[in-house]
């Protein structure tokens, strides 16, 4: 079930809200932790049954892991973490990496190893890392949940688990929030009733979100898919396009879902973390790192670039450790050497900002954000690509590919938008028509100025009146958006 589509829009989401606050008049904290348990299960099992069993196998051992870990001695402590972190990590291997660890065997070693197409579960790349967190947690004395919001100190039940967990906002994509975070909500005696103006600021970040992800994103993905499919027919012209427009898309796509993820937090006066803060305003990579995914930055910072020493071990062991961090964070993101090739681009580049100093440079803002905004789209390519040699072919046509118009089944995708028959009827289809480039062209540059200049998400909802205007913006903005729902498209990171 994705956030974009008609069941989880007109039935699931209302549904769950209309069941949250009832129960939540009744003020039993433990019926309404045992309903969002139940609704995250629910979330999940729409998907299919063996996404759910996988769930709920992982948060039980991990349950038992954690409750045998409470009153244990250091020792123990320490045995229960170590053999919970590999359990983890090796269900995470069997279900994501096992196929391409046997792939690249079968290329070393003659031979014929048959793989096994085993299905990812959905979210598993996301849920395996918090309850790693936890573990990590529960190993150095810190409890579930931390203290309750009166300063109890509070035990934690399997449903209290359970929906931290699998809470259905953060499930699939993220954030990967801190049980800290998440918990103290569900224990708030503030949650214990209706507060519409969170409700009303929960709406406005889902239908930002949406308006970004079904009217942007996916508009951008047709022009993208268009150029990676026939890469051989591109020129130097349409290949940049096409390379910044997907940099744009991954934007919209993943800040979309995160705004809607915020939205859906909000409406059920659970504040998640922020995941996404105008990355394209970073002035390095480093600081785009500290904006794109930060909650998963977080957690590698947190749980094991500070415990392989961080910087803490001279200036060698400190670029190692960058390093390995980024390695690893590109193959998370996928079991394939692009994003193996795409982490450790990301690396080397904050490795030599770090090395000559660039925090400490002066000069124009503007210039830093193209600097920056051009690396990370020229690695977002290989993030893209099916292999490395379809990056390189890509690159080939940037930079050999010569001038000239746009490739014409891109400018076509965008006259078959539904929008542009109102710029025909309001006089615009002699400039269209003429100049057919204009549009794709128009709209990549006004989205990139947009990345630089407009408030994030949570500015935005923080800001926010609860006028009468504001509010049939915001209906109209979601009715345009479910109208154009033509197609239901997955979110990038849903693969993830």
């Amino acid at each position: 079930m994705l956030f974009n589509s008609y069941i989880f829009i007109f039935l699931f989401l209302p549904l769950v809200l209309i069941c949250y606050y009832a129960l939540s008049s009744v003020r039993s904290g433990s019926l309404v932790r045992g309903f969002l348990l139940l609704a995250s299960f629910c979330f999940v099992g729409y998907q299919g049954i063996y996404h759910l069993a996988v769930l709920l196998g992982s948060i039980l051992v991990n349950f038992l892991l954690l409750r045998r870990m409470e009153h244990g001695a250091k020792e123990k402590k320490k045995k229960i973490f170590v053999f919970g972190v590999c359990i983890n990590l090796l269900l995470l291997f069997l279900f994501k990496y096992l196929d391409f660890f046997l792939e690249n065997v079968n290329l070393l070693i003659p031979g014929d190893i048959p793989l096994t197409d085993i299905a990812m579960p959905l979210g598993m790349s996301f849920y395996t890392f918090s309850q790693i967190a936890c573990l990590a947690d529960g190993y150095k004395g810190i409890r579930f949940g931390g203290d309750s919001m009166e300063g109890k100190r509070e035990g934690f039940s399997f449903a209290e688990y359970g929906a931290f967990v699998a809470f259905f906002p953060k499930l699939i994509q993220g954030p990967i929030a801190s049980h800290r975070e998440v918990v103290c909500g569900f224990r708030s005696r503030a949650n214990k009733k209706a507060d519409y103006g969170n409700l009303c600021r929960g709406i406005y970040a889902f239908a930002l979100g949406l308006g970004k992800k079904v009217l942007i994103a996916d508009t951008l993905a047709k022009m993208v898919n268009i150029g990676y499919c026939n890469i051989e027919a591109l020129n130097g012209t349409s290949t940049l396009l096409v390379m910044v427009g997907y940099s744009l898309q991954i934007y919209f796509d993943f800040g979309g879902y995160c705004d809607m993820a915020y939205g859906i937090g909000y409406m059920l006066d659970i504040k998640l973390p922020i995941n996404f803060d105008s990355p394209y305003k970073a002035e390095s990579v480093s600081d785009f790192w500290e904006r794109w995914h930060m909650t998963l930055t977080e957690f590698f910072t947190r749980y094991l670039y500070i415990p392989l020493g961080g910087s803490r071990k001279g200036t060698f062991r400190t670029y190692l450790n960058i390093m390995i961090v980024f390695l690893l964070s590109g193959l998370w993101h996928g079991a394939n050497w692009t994003f193996v090739l795409w982490g450790a681009l990301h690396g080397a580049v904050k490795v030599f900002e770090r090395a000559v100093g660039v925090k400490e440079w002066k000069g124009p803002r503007l210039f830093k954000q193209l600097v920056t905004f051009g690396i990370v789209t020229f690695a977002w390519s290989i993030f893209r690509a099916d292999s490395i040699l379809q990056a390189r072919q890509l690159w080939e046509r940037l930079f050999l590919g010569g001038g000239g118009g746009i490739y014409g089944p891109i400018t076509d995708s965008f006259q078959e938008l539904v929008e542009v028959s109102i710029l025909y009827r309001v006089g615009m289809r002699g400039l269209m028509d003429r100049f057919p480039w204009f549009l794709p062209v128009a709209f990549v540059f006004l989205l990139f100025v947009a990345c630089l200049t407009m408030r994030n998400t949570k500015e935005k909802v923080e800001a926010m009146k609860l006028t009468k205007w504001k509010m049939t913006v915001v209906a109209g903005l979601m009715v345009w958006s479910i109208l154009s729902l033509a197609q239901i498209s997955e979110f990038i990171y849903f693969n993830f």
